[in-house]
């Protein structure tokens, strides 16, 4: 039986983000942190982590399609405050589109100081990343988490998931606490968002 069209319109968004994903994949899968956006759960998960009452800043690092970042906003994040670093140029087409309030950045994720340096007016609140860490050596992930907790107002969280069954960031760095969720078994692949706070 045919889908009624309202609920047809409601899946072609989605059906065309999993096409921008896989081609974008296709082209430089060592860039792309997943085949296909990440699931509502995962990222309903992810910004559950973000305080909502706060006036400073999100980071969401590689939002891709806006899976991430369309949560963010349901839980109650302005779009105002949200600083989307993306690689793909025509991501950031398609972000600008969707959330035309928020300040999209055309960068490197992996040189995050040198891609934020004149873009955050104040210490953000979070930073939310969608990258593929356990694809790079552990030196460009301590690197990462490093720029990341620089931005970062003291205490605030940085959010990752992963597909892996390791944490993405050995959770024995020095003066920094590790949290992990339960494993969400409905996304696909099952994936596990790891919280890290500098002390």
């Amino acid at each position: 039986m045919p889908l009624p069209s309202s609920a047809r319109a409601l899946k072609k968004p989605r059906l065309d983000d999993e096409v921008r994903f896989l081609r974008s994949w296709i082209e430089k899968p060592l860039h792309m942190g997943a085949v296909m956006p990440s699931g509502k759960l995962l990222a309903r998960t992810m910004a559950h982590y973000v305080d909502v009452d706060s006036d400073a800043p999100v980071v969401e690092l590689g939002p891709g399609t806006g899976a991430i970042t369309s949560a963010l906003v349901e839980r109650g994040v302005d779009q105002k405050r949200l600083v989307l670093v993306e690689y793909n140029p025509g991501f950031c087409a398609l972000l600008r589109d969707r959330y035309p309030q928020a300040k999209v950045v055309q960068g490197d994720a992996y040189r995050l100081r040198d891609t934020l340096w004149n873009v955050l007016s104040a210490p953000a609140s979070a930073v939310v990343s969608g990258l593929p860490l356990v694809t790079k050596p552990m030196l460009t992930r301590l690197r990462l988490i490093r720029d990341a907790f620089a931005a970062l107002a003291p205490g605030a969280p940085f959010v990752q998931f992963t597909y892996a069954v390791v944490p993405p960031i050995p959770k024995s760095l020095p003066g920094v606490s590790t949290e992990a969720s339960e494993r969400i078994w409905m996304n696909l692949p099952p994936a596990r968002v790891w919280v890290y706070r500098k002390d």
